[in-house]
């Protein structure tokens, strides 16, 4: 169960992202929509769905979107109206500084009446003047929820890669109530290995466990997509990104690489007694990357059991040690 997982910090947790069909589909386009991917949901083996909210970055960069935006219908709807036959437990990305307090307040009622957790996400430019802080909506859901619910953040490695500070606003964010963590898109490992150092000697110097963390792994099928990756901001390393250009079967080659990456996090997460798992991201349409992405969920989480059983032979070694 996801709520007792993260309240338990226990490792192995196994989620699937997706992201909403467009807002100006038909109610009998959306419910199809739905249909389709109830098909594929209800097998899935997982701890969580994550139902992103996708929002407008232009403002963000002077370069061009190499993928035109295109509104998508808000993620609690689609959550609660078009999958609410799906019997697992729901993660709702929410951009707090887009809504009230008063309207945040009844979208966290909302949610606790369901099986659905809030994420909360900062506005997509930094000029943007938010209707509520991050700070005021954890604390409007810690004031009425933390006790039957869990709430996650974001965290971005290329950020702390710039700003050095990466650390410091997740543990700002744990101070509000935060007990997870889910990241931005992974491809460079060393980037996210920084974050985690300096979040670990955080932690010890103030005496309190690391919060779970659960990365985010996605697919690459194109030289658009790689190009839309690094729009967003995402770091892919020069050897990687030469490599995804110029190969015959970008998709596999990708799912190769997510795959290397995850054994690489698995392991040092186990080394360094952190609590983690996997989100596997699948926002594309396209029948081949969706089937890739559910390949690459099943090798992960056969890596999440691996971890688990190393992580309970070393802790029984500890256990013998003392």
């Amino acid at each position: 169960m996801f709520l007792k997982k993260v309240r338990n910090r226990e490792s192995g947790i196994l989620l699937y992202g997706i992201s909403p069909p467009k807002a100006q589909s038909t109610p009998e386009k959306l419910q199809e929509i739905a249909d389709k991917g109830l098909i594929i949901l209800r097998t899935l083996d997982i701890d969580a769905l994550v139902v992103y909210d996708l929002q407008d970055e232009a403002e963000r960069t002077a370069e061009e979107r190499p993928f035109p935006f295109v509104s998508c219908l808000d993620p609690h709807v689609y959550a609660s109206r078009y999958l609410r036959e799906l019997a697992i437990p729901k993660i709702i990305y929410r951009p707090a500084g887009k809504f009230t307090n008063e309207e945040l307040t009844l979208w966290l009622n909302d949610l606790s009446k369901q099986t659905l957790y809030p994420v909360f996400v900062g506005l997509p430019s930094p000029d943007s003047v938010p209707k509520t802080t991050l700070t005021e909506a954890y604390r409007i859901w810690r004031e009425n929820h933390q006790h039957d619910s869990v709430i996650g953040a974001v965290t971005i490695p290329e950020r702390h890669a710039i700003l050095k500070d990466e650390d410091a606003r997740m543990l700002d964010k744990m101070n509000c109530g935060v007990s997870y963590f889910i990241s931005q898109c992974i491809f460079n490992v060393d980037y996210t290995r920084k974050v985690l150092d300096d979040l670990v000697a955080a932690c010890k110097r103030e005496k309190r466990h690391t919060p779970t963390v659960i990365f985010t792994l996605t697919l690459c099928g194109s030289a658009k997509t790689l190009l839309f990756l690094e729009w967003l901001g995402i770091h892919i390393p020069d050897n990687v990104k030469e490599a995804l250009r110029t190969s015959v079967e970008p998709l596999t080659l990708s799912r190769q690489i997510a795959t290397r990456i995850a054994n690489d996090l698995a392991e040092y997460c186990v080394t360094n007694d952190i609590p983690f798992g996997f989100n596997v991201e699948s926002v594309s349409a396209r029948k081949e990357e969706v089937d890739a992405s559910l390949m690459l969920l099943n090798t992960v989480r056969e890596i999440l059991n691996v971890a688990r059983t190393k992580a309970a032979q070393k802790a029984k070694k500890s256990l013998l040690a003392r």
